[in-house]
């Protein structure tokens, strides 16, 4: 679909699009993208927040994927079953690749991303990042939940990005600009579905032993790779330099 549209149009389009609301943003998504966009879901409160945006555009017609890592807590299953119920969408899970995993952990233990930041990434591109790939492979464009102010890997995040490393699709985060408090708003108002995890002090949440509760006076990534730098803190899913604005 992208390719078929004029893509020097695209610089004066950007700044359209940056003007719009997140409600507003998913609306031309889907009414450009039909069939061949999707969300990509980690079942976080931005998740449930989009969800429940698409639900009230389109009924239950729009496409939702996550990516099962096989380290994830039972509260992301619980809130992933809570979705479905509420809003009666099928979630298209992908898994990482057996024998890759099998190799992995032979080689260098269940617990290898916490020896190095390389080791951690290895685990990260065989878990999340190659089913990724599979996600994305047949989609025009694809819907995320990132926020400017999760962390400064992402402070220069725009609504609409043009993501080069999957074949030049579209990355649409209509969330951008929003802050925690106004996530938090949206999903009591509405009495959404949410995991539960975030009740117990953990504002981001990845796999299970990659992903703590923060502390009082903690910024919201404090909790992942807290063993980290806050500069290498990506899983390779979303680091910049992948997507530009268009």
């Amino acid at each position: 679909m992208f390719d078929n549209l004029a893509r020097d149009d695209w610089g004066t389009k950007s700044v359209e699009l940056e003007r719009l609301s997140a409600e507003e943003l998913l609306d031309w998504a889907f009414q450009t993208f039909q069939d061949g966009i999707a969300f990509a879901s980690s079942f976080q409160a931005e998740s449930s927040v989009l969800i429940d945006m698409a639900y009230r555009l389109r009924g239950s017609d729009f496409r939702v994927f996550t990516l099962d890592t096989g380290r994830l807590n039972q509260e992301t299953y619980d809130c992933m079953d809570a979705i479905r119920q509420r809003y009666g969408v099928a979630v298209e899970v992908y898994f990482p690749d057996a024998l890759k995993v099998q190799e992995m952990v032979r080689t260098h233990g269940l617990n290898l991303f916490y020896s190095s930041v390389d080791l951690r990434k290895l685990c990260c591109a065989i878990r999340k990042v190659e089913p990724l790939n599979r996600a994305l492979k047949n989609l025009d464009a694809w819907i995320t939940g990132l926020r400017r102010e999760q962390a400064v890997t992402r402070a220069g995040a725009r609504k609409v990005e043009l993501d080069k490393d999957h074949g030049g699709i579209l990355k649409i985060n209509p969330l951008i600009e929003w802050s925690y408090d106004q996530v938090w708003d949206y999903v009591r108002k509405n009495n959404l579905p949410y995991n539960r995890l975030h009740d117990q002090s953990y504002p981001s949440i990845g796999c299970a032993p990659c992903t703590r509760a923060v502390k009082p006076g903690e910024n919201l990534r404090a909790g992942r790779w807290w063993w980290e730098h806050p500069e290498t803190k990506e899983c390779g899913l979303h680091m910049r330099g992948q997507g530009e604005g268009i």
